[in-house]
């Protein structure tokens, strides 16, 4: 009997489950055809079909982990402020779900700047993520929440705190506690909204 569409895409959906699970339980490193056959518990011949190329199967992980973290739901803010805190929130690694997307996230450094194509794809993606914070940031600046200045800079600024807090939970789960994590954000956005203090350089 032939295979229809729906067995096709019942397997491409196997296929991609069994990706996503080599990937949180061995990060980039680990993605292999010959570990996601096993996972998958097929022959690396059948994944030939779906990936050709390793960087094939690099591709498709990019685009699981993008769509998954997409699909990630994310905690309600109100606007201003408390939208900047919100979308700060959706990054950081609160959740096991969040905690696994984000070691792969990690994980998957390595091979983005290995391969120039997908360095320029990572650096758009970044990009695209502190200009949607940098419109947050004026709202909050326009509210009277943030003091003036230039709303790019801010969220560059707040970005890359917020990336180097993953990696801090990430490597010290234990001192970063999903609780602790909350805290050091209300902690540097209460240090945002304060200003500048008077003795600080210019």
């Amino acid at each position: 009997m032939p295979r229809t569409k729906g067995d096709h895409e019942a397997r491409r959906r196997d296929v991609s489950e069994a990706v996503w699970r080599v990937l949180a339980a061995h990060g980039f490193g680990g993605l292999t055809l010959r570990a996601v056959a096993a996972e998958l518990g097929a022959s690396t011949g059948l994944l030939t079909h779906y990936f050709p190329a390793k960087r094939d199967l690099v591709a498709h992980a990019l685009d699981l982990l993008d769509r998954r973290s997409a699909a990630r739901p994310r905690r309600a803010g109100g606007p201003g402020l408390a939208a900047v805190r919100a979308a700060l929130l959706g990054v950081l690694p609160l959740t096991a779900e969040a905690t696994d997307s984000n070691r792969i996230w990690v994980s998957s450094w390595d091979t983005a700047l290995a391969d120039p194509g997908l360095s320029e794809e990572y650096a758009r993606k970044y990009a695209r993520s502190r200009d949607k914070l940098c419109a947050l940031v004026a709202t909050a600046q326009e509210r009277g929440e943030l003091p003036a200045g230039d709303p790019a800079r801010i969220a560059a600024g707040a970005q890359s705190f917020v990336l180097g807090l993953v990696v801090q939970a990430l490597f010290a789960p234990a001192a970063f506690s999903p609780q602790h994590q909350v805290e050091l954000l209300d902690d540097y956005l209460a240090g945002l909204a304060a200003g500048p203090s008077a003795d600080s350089p210019n």
